[in-house]
């Protein structure tokens, strides 16, 4: 299993990985060696949400239940219709259509708390929802702030995506970018307190960058060699993997994006992991 503690970011160093992707179709997995994409296939067809590295495995959100395996298949947990995973600690988190918050151990799942608003997106111990962005403790949930959230990155310094701007977290929330943003995440290798580190965002039609140790602290703008609307983004140790709406993944190892179409529609989330460790 994975040694993963947050979704979007993988700590081996082999130049391999496996990208698993969330679509409508199901679950895909696709062999990405730096910026190139190979052989792909469809692990677990379901219609998926959400797709997270966990220490318990790949799990998948879907509108029936938290499917949690590999690319030698996937079982399910029992949680019912979700919306968003990620890896919280040594477990599975999950949040379900009414707000629900739950985590997995491996054998059976406990609630944590009920976010009142519609979750959008779950890292690490935040959660972005309508209300706002939540973040769990051992006291259960807490509003941190925000009125609207579409993602959430929490390495480092925490980000959160909303229509009225890119914010990160400081003496409270703090205008990082003007736009109507859909995703941020953020590489926790590269992150430490205070440093953000590596970092991405997009809009619909943008995708932003963010550097390891840039001394003015700024985002900018990235091309990509395809049009459609960023859905996320992970991370390899030589590499950036982007995943459009469309089912394109793109990688990126330094000397510019190249990119394959998987053919998968409404593709809505990304996790990357050493090929081999799922």
């Amino acid at each position: 299993m994975p040694t993963i503690r947050e979704k979007r970011v993988y700590t081996d160093q082999s130049e391999t990985v496996d990208a698993y992707v969330a679509a409508d179709l199901g679950v895909a997995v696709a062999r990405v060696s730096q910026d190139k994409v190979g052989e792909f296939s469809l692990v677990e067809r379901c219609t998926a949400r959400d797709v997270a590295a966990t220490p318990h495995g790949i799990a998948a959100a879907t509108d029936e239940d938290v499917l949690v395996g590999d690319d030698d298949g996937f079982e399910e947990t029992g949680f019912g219709p979700a919306v968003a995973v990620t890896a919280y600690d040594d477990d599975v988190l999950a949040a379900g259509e009414d707000g629900r918050l739950a985590r997995y151990e491996g054998s059976a799942w406990t609630t944590v708390g009920t976010v009142n608003g519609d979750v959008r997106s779950l890292d690490a111990d935040l959660v972005a929802a309508t209300d706002g962005v939540h973040r769990l403790t051992d006291d259960g949930l807490s509003a941190v702030g925000l009125d609207d959230a579409k993602d959430v990155a929490a390495a480092g310094v925490p980000l959160a995506a909303t229509p009225d701007g890119l914010y990160r977290l400081g003496a409270g929330w703090m205008h990082a970018a003007d736009g109507d943003f859909a995703v941020a995440t953020s590489d926790p290798v590269t992150a430490d307190a205070g440093n953000l580190g590596r970092a991405h965002a997009a809009t619909a039609d943008a995708l932003y960058e963010h550097a390891p140790d840039d001394p003015a602290d700024e985002w900018h703008a990235r091309d990509l060699p395809i049009e459609d609307s960023v859905a996320d983004v992970a991370y390899a140790t030589d590499a950036v993997v982007v995943l459009t709406a469309d089912g394109t993944l793109a990688a990126d190892a330094g000397d510019g994006f190249r990119h394959r179409s998987l053919g998968l529609r409404a593709a809505s989330a990304l996790a990357v992991v050493a090929e081999g460790n799922a």
